[in-house]
Parts: structure tokens; C-alpha cells; sequence
């Protein structure tokens, strides 16, 4: 796809845990000379869009039901509904996907967990970048908690064990799985799981991240190409 280059760009990162930052998402930036920055919500910062034009929000430990101790959440919810209701373009990743959906009425509960690369598949509801994307393609998952899908919320992507893995709702695009790996930062997450576990999650990334980069590549086109709706 064609690089997206419009100097009125600007790219907020809702940061929720220094361990998790845009990965490839920020390497795809730098190269489209794409501007962004940082909200680092666990440090206190305050949750803004400031002059934002897109938003992203990143994946975290906790749990989008944790308002009592983490009020910050509720207010990233209100941000997240105000933009849809703007259209601004929003995208969330594991966590991120979670608030979008939290944000809108939908339940996010304890489920199975995913730790490593799991294969996801279009949904015939599947739009935009995701009609392309191939009948099965593997991407990197580390969550406990699922979601029910938003009313008026259109599935995307499913997966085998965990069906609800991606959806578009108004300008918001929420994935469950996390297409900002790279090598690091997989070891960076893997380092306390046994050797087993870390030794096979390696050999998938070999035959994976690859792929998961071009997949990253195109969601991030067709994001950026998203107008925002005053």
C-alpha cells in the first residue's frame, strides 16, 4: 500500500505500562515522518487528545473493570466515546480494544488465556483492510480477559478459542491481539514464562513476525488515511 504523508497527522498513544509501547506501530511513524506522542496514563498524566488528530490506545496489565482503583480508565472511556462521536479515528490493541468496547456497553470478563501466537480468521462482516487480509494468519496474543461485541459493532476477525478478536464500531477499529510486536518486545513479555514456553514462542516468532509486520503495515495505512469528522 501506499505510504500515507499528510503533515496534518498527529498520532496520541494512550500508554498504560512502560513495557508497552507502539512497537512496529512507531517504527511505521517514524518512517511516514507520521508525528506522535505519548500519554503515559499510569504515571498521572492527564487523559487528553489534546491537538491529536488520531488516537491509539496500547495494551495494559489490568483490567477495564478496575475503575475503583484506576479512575483514569473512565475518563479514557469518555475520551473514547466522544471521539467516535466526532469521528476521529481510534484503535485500540488488547486493552485498547477492551476500553472501546467497555466504552460502549459491552461486558469485557475473565476468559481463556493466550500467551503467544494464535491463528485468527476474516469474518464475512470483514471490511476495508480486513477483506484482504488471508483466510488464517497468526498473531501474537497475551490476554486473560474477552469482550462482547458493542451493539451495532461489526466483527471483523475471529479466533478459534477467543471468537471476538477484532471489530470496527463507528471510526474505532479495536483488535484483541497485538500487531505492534517486534522480536524485543516479545522477549521483553516472554522473559518469566518457562523455557518450553519461551523456546516455542521464539520458533513462532521466526516464522511469524514477518507476516504480523506487513499485517501492522496495512492496518496502520488505512488508520492513518482515516479523515477526522468535525
Amino acid at each position: 500500500m501506499s505510504e500515507v504523508r499528510e503533515t496534518s497527522i498527529r498520532v496520541r498513544a494512550f500508554q498504560h505500562s512502560p513495557s508497552e509501547p507502539l512497537g512496529f506501530f512507531e517504527q511505521i511513524f517514524q518512517e511516514q515522518e507520521i508525528p506522535f506522542d505519548y500519554v503515559q496514563v499510569w504515571d498521572g498524566s492527564p487523559v487528553t487528545s489534546g491537538d491529536a488528530t488520531h488516537l491509539i490506545f496500547l495494551g495494559g496489565p489490568m483490567s477495564v473493570n478496575d475503575e475503583e482503583e484506576l479512575p483514569w480508565l473512565n475518563d479514557e472511556k469518555e475520551l473514547i466515546r466522544q471521539a467516535v462521536q466526532q469521528g476521529v479515528p481510534v484503535l485500540g490493541l488488547c486493552l485498547g480494544a477492551q476500553l472501546i468496547a467497555s466504552a460502549h456497553g459491552s461486558s469485557v470478563y475473565t476468559f481463556i488465556n493466550e500467551s503467544g501466537w494464535y491463528p485468527v480468521h476474516p469474518t464475512t462482516d470483514a471490511t476495508g483492510v480486513f477483506a484482504s487480509f488471508p483466510d488464517s494468519y497468526h498473531v501474537f496474543q497475551m490476554h486473560g480477559e474477552t469482550f462482547h461485541l458493542p451493539i451495532r459493532g461489526k466483527l471483523q476477525c475471529r479466533g478459534e478459542q477467543v471468537i471476538n478478536q477484532g471489530f470496527r464500531f463507528g471510526s474505532a477499529v479495536g483488535l484483541q491481539f497485538h500487531l505492534e510486536m517486534t522480536e524485543d518486545l516479545i522477549r521483553d513479555w516472554t522473559s518469566g514464562e518457562r523455557k518450553f514456553t519461551k523456546e516455542k514462542i521464539m520458533r513462532d516468532t521466526d516464522r511469524y513476525l514477518e507476516k504480523s509486520n506487513a499485517l501492522c503495515r496495512d492496518v496502520a495505512h488505512e488508520f492513518l488515511s482515516g479523515k477526522k469528522v468535525l
